[in-house]
Parts: C-alpha cells; sequence; structure tokens
C-alpha cells in the first residue's frame, strides 16, 4: 500500500512502471484502502450537510447543533465536553500551519504531503471514536454537524466554494472596525495605491506606523536637561576674513567659518562641488586622514596649555609679589574661568562635568587662593572682606557673625568697614531686632568718635573719616524712620543741632564723649529742643544755669490751641485690616515728633498715653558726633530738612541711598510740570519724609504736615539760618520757598481753591519777607521763585513786574559781573528776547517797550558768543575754579540757549550745547552718580550736567509747541545718561520719551547696556518702569469697560520680561538692599493675581530687609488674611506698632 493511501490512486495512474519499482520503499501494506473511502464519503456529506443544518456562528468552520431528544441529552453534554477541547487544539494547530506554510485555506493549490498526513490521521481517530458510541445511526447526522471540516478534504471541489453566513454579529454594531485578528496581516511600501492617478487622487492612510513613531517623540524645551548641558558646549569660532573695503554698496554681510578655505573641486564623483572633503572621502569608502580626527583634540589641548601657562603665570607672580593686593583679587576672580576650562584638571572621565557644575568646589577653590593671600598680608582689610563674603555662601550665620565681630575688633577704625559690618548685621532676619541693630549703630558711631578723638592709640584715624561718620549717622537715622520709630530719628536730629551749633565755649575743647556727658543734663532739663518753640540752645541753657536758671513766664492761652485731630475710625463696618492700616498710618502721620511732658499744663511722663513717643538720653547718647567741617554742618541741616519733606536738593550719602529708598517718587513727574524751563528738577531721589508710609502707587505731592508739623518746620528754620551766610544762607532760603510754592502746586493739581488762596498769600508773605533782608536783595534765584510764585496763581503781569524790578537791580554790569537771572516759560517770546538782549548791554535795564531791533539781536549774539569763549577757556585750565564761577557761567550758556533758541531756532541753541559739551565732555568721571547740589555745582562735571538738562528740558518744550522729530531727543538723552548713569532726572524723561515709541528693542538694548556698564541701581529702576508702562498701556487697549480683554493684541511675555528684570535687579550689588524694589515686585505679583508667589516674594524680601516697615504694611493689605501673623512678626522684630492688636479690639467694641 501506498504512504499516502488517500492519493494511491492518482500516484498509480501517472507513473510508469519502472518508476514504480524505484518508489517501493513507500509503500504500506497494512493500511485498508476501504477506510480511506469512507473517509471520503464522510467528508462530502458533511459538506451538504452545512447548507441545511442551524445558522453558523462567528467562526466560519463550525456550525450548531441541531435539535436533539431529551434520551440523548445526558450522554451529549459529556460528548460536547471533549469535543470543546479537541476543537481547541485543532484550531491551534491550524494557525501554526497557516503561519507557516503562509497560504490560506481557501486556495486551490495543492497542499503538501506532511499536512495531508496530519489531516487523515486526525479524521481517523475522530472516526474511531464516533463509532464506538451508542446509537450510531441517530447520531451520525448530529456529530457531522458538530465536527470541522476541512475544504481539501471534500472530494467534490468545483471552480468556486462559498460558505454562507447568516447569523448577524452584533460587533459589527458595537465597534467601528472589524476585530483586528480576522484582519490579515501584510506590511505596505510607500503611500501609492495602484489605479489611482496621484496628480488627482490620493489615500490618506490612517494609523502608520511611522507617524506612530513621530507622535511619541517628545520636543526638548530650552529648560530641560539636556538643553541647559548644550549650553555649557563650546561653540565653532566664526571669524570673517580681512578684506579691503569695497566702495560698492554691499547688500548682505557674509559669515565665514574660520576653517573656510578654497572651494571643493568638481569631479565624477562631485559634480555639482557641494560636498566638504569629509562627505567625498566617505563616498568613497576612505575615512578621515589622521590630522583632521586628532585635529579636535589638539584645539582642547591648546586651550588647556593656554589656561596652565595662566595659572603658572598668577602663581609665579604672587610668589614673587606677596603684597600685591590686587593681584591676588585678580587671582580670586580668574579662578572661574578655571573651573569653566575643559577639564583642565580632570583626572577621571565625567570629572569635567561635575567641576564646571560645583559652585561649592569653585568657592573652596577661591577661598583656598584667600587664605594663602592673607597669610602673606595679614593687615589687608580687602582680602579679609572677600573672604567673609565667599564664606557667607556656605558658612552659617552665627559662625559668620563670630567672624565679623573679630575682623571689626581689629580694625576698628576702618570706615568701609562698618558700613558693610553694619549691612550684614542688618539683613540678617534670624538675629535681627531693632533694639540690637540701635545699639550697634551707637556702637559704631562711639567707635570712630574715639578713633577721631585720638584715644585709641593702636589704630589711627583714616583720611575720610568724618564724612563716613556723617554717612553712617544718616543711615542710622533713615533706619530709625523706616523701622517706625521715627520719634528717635527727630530726636537724633534735634540733639546734633544743638552739640553741632549751639555748644558751650567751655567743652569744646574736651573729647566727644566728654562732651555728650555735660550734653544729658541739657536734655534731661526739659528746656525747648531744636525745632520747639522757644528753642535757645545748649549753650544759652549752659550760661543761665551758670546765672541761676531761667525765669518762666506763662505763656498766653491763645497760642495754645488743641490740634483738632481727626477720628481715626470713621467707619466701623469696614474690614478689620482696612481699619487697623488706616489707623496705623494715620498716627505715623500725626506722632512722628518725639512726646515731651507740658509743664505748663502740669503734665508728668506717667500722663504719656505710648511711652515709645518719649525718647530717653540713653537712646541717643552714643550716636553723637563731633562735626568741625562747614560743609557738613551745612549738610546736616540740608540732611535734617530733607528729612521733614522739604525739599533741600540733598540726596543720602551714595553708601546708604540705596537702603532708604522706599517710595516710588522717582518715577513721579508730575510735581515738576509747573516748572520754569531753565529750573534745574530736582527729585525727592524715591526717600519718603518722615510720617509718610502711603501705599506704593500712591502721587508724592508735597501738601505738607499738620499744623504742629508745620510750625516745627518754622522753628527749624528760624533756628538755624542766622548760623549761616552767604551761599549756605541763600540755598536755605530758597529751600524754605520752594517747600511752600511745591504746596501751591498741590493746591492747584487737587483743585482747592479754599486752601490754594490762603496758601497763596502764605507763600507771597514769606517771598516778601525773604526779599526785604539785606542779604537777599540781591539773590535772582529768589526772585525767580517769586515770579514764579505769581506766574502759577495766575498774576502774568505782576510776575513780568517781579523779573523787570530783579533786573533793574542787576544794574549794567553785562554779562561779566553777576549770576545771570533765568527767564519763565509764561513769558512772550519777545519780552523774553527783549530781557536777553539787555542783559548784553553795559547800560542800565528798561522795562519791554516793543519789539527788539535786529542790530540789537546781533550785537547781543556776539557778546555771547565772546563771553562763552572766555569761559570755556578757563574752565579747561587745569586748577580750582573761583567758587562762583560755574554758577555764573552755567546760567550764561543757559541764557545764550535760550536766545539762540527765540531768534534763530533750535539747532542753533543745540549748536551752543555741543561746543560746551564737546569742551566738558573729558572732565567728567566714568559711571558718575550726577551732580545732586543743584546749579551751584562747583565742578566741570556739575556744570555740564546741569547744561545737558537745560538741553533736554528745552528740546521737550520745542515739541510741544511745534512738529519735530523725536530722535535728537533720543540721542541727546541717550548720550548724557551714558554720562550720568544715576541723573534721575535724565532717566525719567528718557522713558517718557521712550513710551511714545512703538517699538521697545532700541530701548531694551540701551538699558541692558547701561546696566552692564554700572553698579547704581537707577537704571534697572527704571528699566523695569519703562516695561510696566508698556504693560499698562497694553492692558488699556486690551481691557474695554475694565473687563473684557481682547486676545488680538498678544502681551509678547511682558509679564515674564518684568519678572526677569526684577530678579536681575535683585541680584545686583545694591538691589537685595532696597525696600522700593521689594516693595515694587510685591506690587507687580500681586496685580498678576499669584497670590502664592507673592507671599514667597514677601518673606524672601524680610531676609533681605527685615527693618523695613513699609513692606509689612504692604503685605497686610495684600494679603489681610495675614494681618495677625504679621503684627506678631513685627513685634517679634521690635518694629514700631502704634495701633496694637488689643487695642483695635478695644476701639471695635466702643
Amino acid at each position: 500500500m501506498a504512504l499516502f493511501p488517500a492519493f494511491a490512486g492518482i500516484g498509480e495512474a501517472s507513473h510508469s512502471g519502472s518508476a514504480r519499482k524505484e518508489l517501493d520503499w513507500l509503500s504500506n501494506p497494512s493500511f485498508c484502502a476501504g477506510a480511506a473511502a469512507s473517509l471520503s464519503r464522510q467528508g462530502g456529506g458533511a459538506t451538504a450537510l452545512l447548507s441545511e443544518g442551524s445558522p453558523p456562528t462567528r467562526s466560519p468552520l463550525k456550525s450548531e447543533p441541531s435539535d436533539e431528544s431529551d434520551a440523548n441529552k445526558k450522554p451529549k453534554q459529556a460528548s460536547r465536553k471533549k469535543k470543546k477541547e479537541k476543537k481547541k487544539k485543532r484550531k491551534h494547530h491550524h494557525k501554526k500551519t497557516k503561519r507557516k506554510h503562509g497560504q490560506s485555506s481557501s486556495s486551490g493549490s495543492e497542499p503538501d504531503s506532511d499536512s495531508e498526513k496530519d489531516k487523515t490521521s486526525r479524521s481517523l481517530r475522530d472516526s474511531k471514536k464516533e463509532s464506538e458510541k451508542p446509537n450510531q445511526e441517530g447520531a451520525a447526522a448530529a456529530d457531522t454537524g458538530h465536527r470541522l471540516v476541512w475544504l481539501e478534504d471534500v472530494q467534490a471541489l468545483t471552480g468556486e466554494t462559498f460558505r454562507t453566513d447568516k447569523k448577524p454579529d452584533p460587533a459589527n454594531w458595537e465597534y467601528k472596525s472589524l476585530y483586528r485578528g480576522d484582519i490579515a496581516r501584510y506590511k505596505r511600501k510607500g503611500d501609492s495605491c495602484l489605479g489611482l492617478n496621484p496628480k488627482k487622487q490620493c489615500i490618506s492612510w490612517e494609523g502608520a506606523a511611522t507617524e506612530k513613531k513621530h507622535s511619541h517623540k517628545h520636543v526638548e524645551r530650552y529648560f530641560t536637561k539636556k538643553s541647559v548641558g548644550l549650553m555649557s558646549v563650546d561653540g565653532v569660532a566664526i571669524c570673517g576674513k580681512t578684506e579691503p573695503p569695497s566702495s560698492e554698496p554691499v547688500s548682505f554681510i557674509p559669515v565665514k567659518g574660520s576653517d573656510e578655505g578654497a572651494p571643493p573641486v568638481t569631479t565624477w564623483l562631485n559634480p555639482l562641488g557641494i560636498y566638504d572633503q569629509s562627505t567625498t572621502q566617505w563616498l568613497q569608502g576612505q575615512g578621515p586622514p589622521e590630522q583632521e580626527s586628532k585635529q579636535l583634540d589638539s584645539q582642547t589641548d591648546k586651550e588647556s596649555a593656554l589656561l596652565k601657562a595662566k595659572v603658572e603665570d598668577f602663581n609665579r607672580r604672587v610668589r614673587e609679589n606677596p603684597r600685591d593686593i590686587q593681584l591676588w583679587m585678580a587671582f580670586v576672580a580668574f579662578q572661574d574661568e578655571v573651573m569653566k576650562s575643559p577639564g583642565l584638571y580632570a583626572i577621571e572621565e565625567g570629572e569635567q562635568d561635575r567641576r564646571r557644575r560645583s559652585l561649592r568646589l569653585v568657592l573652596e577653590k577661591k577661598l583656598a587662593v584667600l587664605e594663602r593671600a592673607i597669610e602673606s598680608n595679614q593687615s589687608s582689610v580687602d582680602l579679609k572682606l572677600a573672604r567673609l563674603v565667599l564664606c557667607s555662601e556656605f558658612w552659617e550665620p552665627s559662625a559668620l557673625a563670630k567672624e565679623w565681630q573679630k575682623l571689626i575688633f581689629l580694625h576698628p577704625n576702618n570706615t568701609a568697614l562698618w558700613q558693610k559690618y553694619l549691612l550684614f548685621c542688618q539683613s540678617q532676619f534670624s538675629t535681627f531686632t531693632v533694639s540690637k541693630i540701635h545699639s550697634l549703630y551707637g556702637k559704631c558711631l562711639s567707635t570712630l568718635s574715639a578713633v577721631k578723638d585720638g584715644s585709641i592709640l593702636s589704630h589711627p584715624a583714616l583720611p575720610g573719616t568724618e564724612e563716613a561718620m556723617f554717612a553712617l549717622f544718616l543711615q542710622h537715622c533713615h533706619f530709625l524712620r523706616q523701622a517706625g520709630h521715627s520719634e528717635k530719628a527727630i530726636s537724633l536730629f534735634q540733639a546734633m543741632v544743638d552739640f553741632t551749633f549751639f555748644k558751650p565755649d567751655s567743652v569744646k575743647d574736651l573729647p566727644t564723649k566728654g562732651q555728650v556727658e555735660f550734653f544729658e543734663p541739657f536734655w534731661d532739663s526739659g528746656e525747648p529742643r531744636a525745632g520747639e518753640k522757644g528753642a535757645r540752645g545748649w549753650r544759652a541753657w549752659m550760661h543761665q544755669q551758670e546765672r541761676g536758671g531761667w525765669v518762666v513766664i506763662s505763656p498766653d492761652d491763645d497760642d495754645d490751641e488743641p490740634e483738632d485731630e481727626d477720628q481715626e475710625i470713621r467707619d466701623k463696618s469696614l474690614p478689620r485690616w482696612q481699619i487697623w492700616l488706616a489707623a496705623e498710618r494715620s498716627r505715623d502721620q500725626r506722632h512722628w515728633r518725639p512726646w515731651r511732658p507740658d509743664k505748663t499744663k502740669k503734665q508728668t511722663e506717667e500722663d504719656c498715653e505710648d511711652p515709645e513717643r518719649q525718647v530717653l538720653f540713653d537712646d541717643i547718647a552714643q550716636s553723637l558726633i563731633r562735626l568741625s567741617s562747614q560743609d557738613l554742618q551745612f549738610g546736616l541741616v540740608a540732611a535734617f530738612l530733607q528729612f521733614l519733606g522739604v525739599p533741600s536738593g540733598l540726596s543720602p550719602p551714595a553708601s546708604c541711598l540705596y537702603l532708604a529708598m522706599d517710595e516710588n517718587s522717582i518715577f513721579d513727574n508730575g510735581l515738576h510740570d509747573e516748572m520754569p524751563l531753565t529750573f534745574l528738577n530736582l527729585s525727592f531721589s524715591g526717600v519718603s519724609c518722615v510720617g509718610r508710609s502711603d501705599p506704593l502707587g500712591c502721587r508724592r505731592w508735597t501738601r505738607g504736615h499738620s499744623r504742629e508739623g508745620e510750625e516745627f518746620i518754622r522753628n527749624i528754620f528760624h533756628l538755624v539760618m542766622p548760623l549761616f551766610s552767604g551761599r549756605e544762607r541763600s540755598e536755605l532760603c530758597f529751600s524754605w520757598l520752594r517747600y511752600e510754592i511745591a504746596k501751591v502746586i498741590w493746591c492747584l493739581h487737587t483743585k482747592n481753591k479754599k486752601r490754594l488762596k490762603s496758601q497763596g498769600k502764605n507763600c507771597k508773605k514769606l517771598a516778601k519777607n525773604l526779599l526785604k533782608e539785606p542779604e537777599n536783595r540781591n539773590n535772582f534765584c529768589l526772585w525767580r521763585q517769586y515770579a514764579h510764585l505769581e506766574w502759577l496763581l495766575g498774576n502774568t503781569e505782576d510776575a513780568r513786574k517781579v523779573f523787570d524790578a530783579a533786573l533793574s537791580m542787576a544794574g549794567g554790569g553785562g554779562l561779566q559781573d553777576r549770576e545771570l537771572p533765568a527767564g519763565s516759560r509764561g513769558a512772550a517770546a519777545a519780552r523774553a528776547v527783549h530781557v536777553l538782549t539787555r542783559l548784553t548791554d553795559q547800560g542800565p535795564y528798561r522795562p519791554y517797550s516793543g519789539q527788539v531791533l535786529a542790530v540789537h539781536v546781533l550785537k547781543a549774539r556776539k557778546a555771547y558768543e565772546h563771553v562763552l569763549q572766555d569761559c570755556l577757556g578757563d574752565s579747561c585750565v587745569p586748577g580750582p575754579a573761583p567758587s562762583d564761577s560755574s554758577p555764573r557761567w552755567i546760567s550764561l550758556v543757559k541764557c545764550f540757549m535760550l536766545f539762540q533758541y527765540l531768534t534763530v531756532g533750535i539747532d542753533a541753541a543745540v549748536r551752543v550745547y555741543e561746543q560746551v559739551f564737546a569742551k566738558l565732555k573729558g572732565s567728567v568721571p566714568p559711571g558718575g552718580r550726577g551732580s545732586e547740589d543743584g546749579p551751584g555745582a562747583q565742578s566741570p562735571s556739575g556744570a555740564l550736567e546741569a547744561v545737558t538738562l537745560m538741553h533736554a528740558s528745552l528740546l521737550r518744550f520745542h515739541m510741544k509747541v511745534s512738529p519735530y522729530p523725536l530722535a535728537p531727543l533720543r540721542q541727546a538723552l541717550s548720550e548724557a545718561l551714558q554720562l550720568y548713569p544715576g541723573n534721575q532726572v535724565l532717566w525719567r524723561a528718557y522713558v517718557q520719551v521712550q513710551s511714545k515709541s512703538h517699538t521697545a528693542s532700541k530701548t531694551r538694548r540701551f538699558f541692558d547696556a547701561v546696566t552692564r556698564s554700572t553698579k547704581l541701581l537707577e537704571p534697572w529702576l527704571f528699566a523695569i518702569e519703562a516695561e510696566q508702562m508698556r504693560k499698562r498701556l497694553v492692558e488699556s487697549v486690551q481691557r474695554v469697560g475694565g473687563r473684557e480683554v481682547r486676545a488680538t493684541i498678544p502681551e509678547t511675555g511682558l509679564a515674564h520680561r518684568i519678572q526677569a528684570l526684577f530678579e536681575n535687579a535683585l541680584r545686583s550689588e545694591h538691589g537685595s538692599q532696597c525696600p522700593l524694589l521689594w516693595r515694587m515686585y510685591l506690587n507687580f505679583l500681586v496685580s498678576l493675581g499669584n497670590r502664592e508667589r507673592s507671599k514667597g516674594v514677601f518673606y524672601k524680601a524680610l531676609q533681605s530687609c527685615p527693618w523695613a516697615k513699609t513692606l509689612y504694611l504692604d503685605a497686610v493689605e495684600y494679603f489681610p488674611e495675614e494681618l495677625q501673623e504679621v503684627l506678631d512678626l513685627m513685634t517679634e522684630k521690635e518694629l514700631r506698632v502704634r495701633l496694637p492688636a488689643e487695642e483695635l479690639e478695644l476701639l471695635l467694641e466702643d
């Protein structure tokens, strides 16, 4: 029998006899041919039953059983379980066979012999089991329906064989597509499809594998770790070759690489010449030469060798010159470059990146260099100070404080070291208390006084000690004011006025400590002090005590009218935090003077409701210093007046200016809108006066104090004016009149007609009284202020009469003798030309009678030119200038510029300024703060600054009255600000001019250049203000009715830019200790609605400025729910709380 019995007949028919003999080994004698024939008939019968049976299920090869009798149910249930297991095995085996051979079951090709053998054996096993069952006749037809039928087993194969599945599949309704297991697998190559026109038709393949891969790709942002690592990789150097400039205009600037050579030659491998050398070698199957592969390594080796040479050079130089402090400091700064180098000292692989990112490693390296430098220079304060600054990064505050104390103990005569030590202790939030810092200031000033007196023999006084002590004294007073203890600050100034100007002759030769001991009885005697009614001074009290004491005269009852105090709590329905904030600010405004018992009312110290308002002698004794210089004595009075809110033109010293800044009046130009054209606009420098704790954004107006406060200021003027003469007395009168005029301007803006009338009357009375004094008859500054006052009140003719009277008193000296009065902006052009022309004549001044003749105008111009050339020649000669030369020729330049502007035009006035600017530009120190002394600046730098301000004011005025481009004004302001980056008036003008521009790129580049070139804080503050003005402008366009926001204009990242500016400014040298900067940052974040970040910035601000009471008040306003916590914090740090929470509860209950 054949090995494959089912096809034995086919094999016999097709093969010849000779071939059959050779294949006898394939025959199977034990197989019965009848069994194979019966199997074939059973397969054909099953196919016929398939079409007549029950509806088929989901599987196309399986049929459902027909109805059966109850007698056959039990045996059939047992057989069903066995058959299900067999069907599962058959399915798995069938799938493996299909996968192995890669052809479907319905294909018409002839199957392999091995698969046919397996199918035949499975059919034989099934037939044997079926024959053993009972009821073979009844179960034969049903069993055929339960079995899987193979298409290859059917003998009667037609051309096309189909199977019909009539049972509905619910999965087609529930799912969007066929089950993925029922879909044949395939791989698509390309996105095209046969039979379609690619120009007109296309198919979008969904769910492509390539698209899935791209969709899972995550775009790396710039702040991720991988991208940040790319920033530290050195870029490819790009350089341009030095080529002779061509006369033809070039449309673009080519950028050439440093390794760019000759263009590649076109070959058969590189026909277009676009491949570089490495690509051509790769196409040829070659690798790069060894020289090119080692080029990168050689470049790295060169850099390392260069750095090693620098290190060796530094080591050699510090070994040869160990006393060179600047060389050691340069070596310390060089460590940053060394640690950024590509693995100069790297030993292992990967160590380079760790070194580059390790800040602590850099600090330790610098610290080691500094300790080595200190070993060679034990007395160098700069090296020790640099070491302490480095150690502050990773030392504990307690250990750092001990090191500071050791350094101060070794160098008690170093004023710069004292200033930094006080700033360090003042900025440590964990150990800060007001009483501790107050006593520390006293210890500092008393120690420096002992050094200056010569009491400390081991340490002599250094040059500039007295000026530094005065700066520290002012810093102490501003610290007390900002902490809320304004009574102590006022008492310090009162004591210093008596201690400096009214000192008895008998104690002048004693050291400072002995003078303070003699001063104590006067302070505790209850006699009136500076600013109080009836004050006579320490000297007069001492003389009278020697004679038997004062004769007490009972004052009139009419003079003691009690001041009507405003009711602190007006509306109890308001929230608790608003009531406390309003009452606290009201008490700050009214109670800034120290409380003293009134003997006429038989008051004692026990009658004071708030004991903190009393100032004892122990609170001020250590801070009293001696001022022997006349300039410092006048500076003390000017600082006291500025402290009270009188614009004296004196700002705090540069060392404590940013510490005292706590209000944004530097951005407010409203107070100066009514000033004359030639007036040098003096700002308030961002330092608030005593008694003012207004919220940020409140406009700074000089509205004056209460009635008692105004009387206090008048008493100060009456007390100190007889102490000075000449220029100092003139400036005091000028400041007093300006203070009163500023209150008139406030009345004009608030439109308070009743108060304007009384204030104007009082101001005119003061001006006339000052001008009646013999010393002020020829004081043209006072005459100008008086004329300005008349013009503000609307009396233009009276203002002209005042100018005529002043010019008539000037006489016929011409331009050579006197300081020139400046004209007013309110005068007509013809009258101004007449005034400026008559100034050049030698004859007496005549009032305006008509148009000026052209001949007179020409003569006046020639006179101005000759005098200007003489003045510029004198100012350029090295040597001390006369004391009155600078004010005279500054006024001359201003008058000449006005004359040229009115007679020729703005271009002629600009040429005069350019001539002066070219002459005096070299006299300006780099990065100067600018003059703070007003028109009377004695240095050429201050004179040029005054002329620059005049030039900017003239250009702005011309733009208001006639069309004129902005470019000349922008250029003038940019040049001036590069010379005077600390001038707030110029910055304010620049920001206002640039705010009209639609593009901010030039402004931002200019601010960035200035902030990089100077350490001053003004450029940062005005850069922030410029961006905030732009943000407010964008929001005003976007918001309609205050609610809707139009999204058509994007914000362009202004909020993030402003936040970055704040962060960079706070990282600057003076930024972290500036309360104004922190207040602005907190206000900005609150305006964005980010409360959590705002709270974080508030607590961060307290770490740097824990003494600023305004920060705590702002926190109560921005975070009302934190009222109790803020009050507890203020009480813990001993800041002045005038309305405690317990008293607030009692007031609310009443």
